[in-house]
């Protein structure tokens, strides 16, 4: 529990009102935030503990840099590793690159190749925000908060919160281990339905990452009316 989180519950109904408060306005700058940028966009997660010579990185980029030459501006956690890749890719391909940074007790520095950068303060906050600003997520090896954004976005896709909205993990080989794991036991003892092993998508290929992405919000572009995918 945050800090501040803590003296929330522990303060007088007065401080936990400001506090309340506190939490309302960073939605609100949020909101803001997500509204300024161009659309469409994608989300990007992976481990901020890779350089520059891991595969990972350099797939981000690629995979960054093919997302901003079809015009998607590309939104990550704004820190190192796959987060910098993908914002460096995403300035070399002409997008908008974005970071949705946090406050940390050891603080998560910035990566130098954001166009707009975004501090939050709570976790849920910025979580919301990834989800409200992108038409899909790209997810690259990473640890206990790659692995926190893939199963939110799973289980927003599950209960109906978001729609089409694709979730690629990229590298089969690292995440070959956890699917199978999806499989059996959770599908095979009905944890899961069989259509939510059916939104997952996992490739080996940057462009066919961009494309999964770039097919599904053309799809629902294409949509009469402009059907929204948040439910």
């Amino acid at each position: 529990m945050a800090d501040d989180d803590r003296l929330m519950l522990e303060s007088t109904e007065g401080a936990q009102l400001m506090h309340a408060r506190r939490i309302g306005d960073e939605f609100l700058h949020g909101f803001d935030a997500v509204a300024d940028l161009p659309k469409p966009a994608v989300t990007i997660f992976g481990s901020a503990r890779l350089d520059e010579s891991h595969r990972a990185y350099q797939e981000a980029r690629e995979v960054g840099r093919r997302f901003g030459e079809a015009g998607f501006t590309v939104v990550t956690g704004g820190g190192p590793g796959v987060m910098e890749a993908a914002n460096r890719g995403a300035r070399k391909g002409g997008g908008l690159s974005v970071g949705f940074n946090i406050v940390l007790p050891h603080e998560q520095r910035s990566n130098p190749y954001l166009d707009v950068e975004v501090v939050f303060d709570h976790f849920y906050v910025r979580k919301t925000m990834f989800v409200k600003a992108a038409e899909g997520f790209v997810i690259f090896p990473g640890g206990f908060g790659t692995l926190d954004e893939f199963f939110e976005a799973m289980t927003l896709i599950q209960t109906g919160k978001v729609l089409e909205f694709p979730v690629v993990l990229f590298d089969s080989e690292y995440w070959d281990g956890l699917l199978d794991w999806i499989r059996n036991p959770l599908l095979v003892e009905r944890m899961i339905s069989p259509e939510d092993w059916d939104n997952l998508q996992v490739t080996d290929d940057a462009e066919e990452a961009v494309r999964l992405v770039v097919s599904a919000y053309e799809r629902r572009s294409s949509l009469s009316g402009g059907s929204s995918r948040t439910g």
